[in-house]
């Protein structure tokens, strides 16, 4: 240990040395000197007994004599996480003749400390000196470019690791894919994957990543499926993470499963954060039931799985139960997200009072200070309760300037409570803030709809042709048998090999429908056409062919799971709750704000989402 070369007092440790100083230094001497410092440093465990240290090796005059010494005293001080980079700074301009393994220490600080533009800079200082930089200088020189987003800068390095025949290194490859995949640069990410001659788990970690940075979780998947079945490497967390994400979004409840139990087959253990990620796969495809099961069993739970478990019920339509009690209940104190998490799910389970008890409970409790997605949160709370006026209020009172999900939030409520004038105003900020969003232009061409407004109807339309944006159709997904089935509203279905099944199925439905007292909500439509082209119009929607052709596709009495691109219609509401009970079927749909279970008649959201 440190102690024993270290007296109690700094004062004795200088003195003990002073006369030592006093023995003519022979190169015996000298050695042995230089090995009690390294050692020392090596096992320094503050600032300052580093300094210390440094003031010896000052006195015995060793970093001018050992290069050895300062490579560790820098290194020591830079890579540590008690260090100081001001200080190895301090150190390393007192070297005269700095070696490649100074100034990648250096670099290497520089990107730990999160100063990527100075790793640059140092860089550029190695080779102004003259020092030839070596496989170990690049993949932190390629991190600092990664956090920066400079891509022009990585490629130039990646010129340079050319140059110097580095790229056969697999830790410098793993680097340039890591870097490229962060900067966005799918293509260049691949390209270095792809001729890389020894790939590594790193390798495949990384280029999994930088599609999953894009959003391409499809190919996330069929890489996980290559690196398991092709490579047959075993995968690391990350890896684990990526992939479980990318059954998430993409709602493939069938994939996650199989992910699921390869790890309950290959590893012995899931850490904490494979198992939050295991859980909000199930939640987050519609397996609410399971998630809470696995969430139930869990034994190390952090912030991050109860904020996955308390969003996930509140997704689900069961925002009333008290996990976020439970929380505080084990000692854990909550942070910023997971209040996102107890909001939201007072905003989907219409709990104002509640919401407005956690807001000022976040401050006033645990001093932490509401961020710009609370308040949007909580404008989402007061506009779904049709509290548009004191949801503006709360706008105007905000600290920061309120972003477009605000404002966006606040449009919708309007919509959903027809207050054509404060739907405006939404609007028109909205506008101002120039987020070439279709959706905001079409909400406001709904509420305009509703009162009848027709000519402001084609006028916002028309507004929306002249930037260049247009509306978003409506789709629905539904997985039979492994595959996905995709269906767009009002889509002919020329291509759908069951399309005469399909458009059967949806006659026959609305013809069972009407014997219960359905009648199609044409206020949905905001056209300015008839009322049987509305009802046409209506009997096209995405959800209604993906539910025509579940029922046809699947055995009776199994679940029919459906995924939406967009929030659903009052109408689809209505007409999927009445399904449910006439072909006694559980049907689950994930539109883009929560879960609707469907079952005998009735929704999970009451009938407020």
């Amino acid at each position: 240990m440190i102690a024993s070369y270290l007296p109690s007092q700094p004062q004795q440790f200088l003195i003990q040395h002073q006369n030592h100083a006093k023995i003519p230094e022979t190169d015996h001497y000298s050695d042995q000197k230089e090995q009690e410092c390294i050692s020392m440093i090596k096992k320094c465990k503050n600032l300052e007994e580093l300094k210390q240290i440094h003031g010896q090796i000052l006195k015995f005059g060793l970093l001018w004599s050992s290069s050895f010494c300062a490579s560790n005293l820098i290194s020591s001080c830079a890579l540590s996480q008690w260090g100081s980079m001001d200080y190895a700074c301090s150190i390393f301009d007192q070297i005269d003749h700095p070696c490649s393994f100074d100034f990648n220490t250096m670099i290497r600080g520089y990107t730990k400390d999160m100063s990527s533009e100075q790793a640059l800079l140092a860089y550029l200082d190695m080779l102004e000196t003259g020092v030839g930089p070596d496989k170990f200088t690049y993949p932190a020189l390629l991190k600092a470019c990664a956090s920066l987003s400079a891509a022009e800068e990585g490629m130039q390095i990646h010129g340079h690791v050319l140059k110097h025949g580095f790229i056969g290194d697999v830790f410098v490859g793993n680097s340039l894919i890591n870097m490229y995949g962060k900067c966005g640069l799918l293509r260049d990410s691949c390209s270095v994957f792809e001729q890389m001659e020894e790939k590594t788990v790193a390798s495949w970690s990384a280029v999994i990543a930088a599609h999953a940075s894009l959003g391409m979780w499809g190919e996330c998947v069929k890489l996980f499926s290559c690196m398991i079945c092709d490579g047959g490497w075993r995968p690391e967390e990350s890896v684990l993470v990526s992939v479980l994400s990318a059954c998430t979004h993409l709602g493939r409840l069938d994939w996650g499963r199989c992910i699921h139990g390869y790890l309950l087959r290959n590893l012995s253990g899931l850490n904490a954060a494979v198992e939050t990620a295991v859980i909000d796969m199930y939640i987050r495809c519609g397996s609410l039931e399971k998630g809470m099961r696995l969430f139930g069993v869990m034994v190390s739970k952090n912030h991050k799985s109860y904020s996955v478990a308390i969003s996930g019920l509140a997704s689900h339509g069961r925002g009333k139960e008290a996990l976020f009690e439970q929380m505080i209940g084990e000692g854990l104190r909550p942070d910023d997200v997971a209040y996102v998490g107890a909001l939201s799910a007072c905003s989907h389970a219409g709990l104002v009072q509640e919401g407005v008890k956690y807001f000022e409970r976040m401050t006033r409790e645990h001093r932490i200070e509401p961020t710009m997605q609370h308040y949007g949160c909580m404008v989402d709370l007061m506009g779904r309760a049709g509290l548009v006026d004191e949801a503006h209020e709360l706008i105007k009172s905000m600290p920061m300037e309120p972003n477009d999900v605000v404002w966006r939030s606040l449009l919708s409520a309007c919509k959903i409570h027809r207050n054509l004038e404060l739907g405006e105003v939404a609007a028109e900020r909205l506008l101002k803030l120039n987020t070439q969003n279709a959706g905001d232009y079409l909400m406001l061409c709904s509420i305009y709809a509703q009162a009848g407004r027709w000519e402001d109807v084609s006028v916002g339309r028309v507004k929306m042709a002249r930037v260049g944006l247009r509306q978003v159709a409506g789709t629905c997904a539904v997985v039979v048998r492994g595959e996905v089935h995709r269906f767009v509203s009002n889509d002919t279905l020329h291509h759908h090999p069951l399309r005469r099944e399909i458009h059967e199925m949806v006659h026959q439905m609305e013809w069972q429908l009407r014997f219960d007292g359905y009648e199609a909500d044409t206020t949905q439509v905001s056209m300015n056409v008839g009322e049987e082209e509305k009802r046409e119009r209506l009997r096209g929607h995405s959800q209604k062919l993906a539910i025509a052709f579940a029922l046809i596709s699947t055995s009776q009495g199994s679940v029919v799971r459906i995924v939406r691109n967009v929030r659903m219609c009052s109408d689809c509401h209505t007409y999927t709750k009445m399904i449910s009970v006439i072909y006694e079927r559980h049907i689950i749909v994930r539109d883009r704000n929560v879960f609707h279970h469907f079952k005998d008649g009735t929704c999970s959201c009451k009938d407020y989402w």
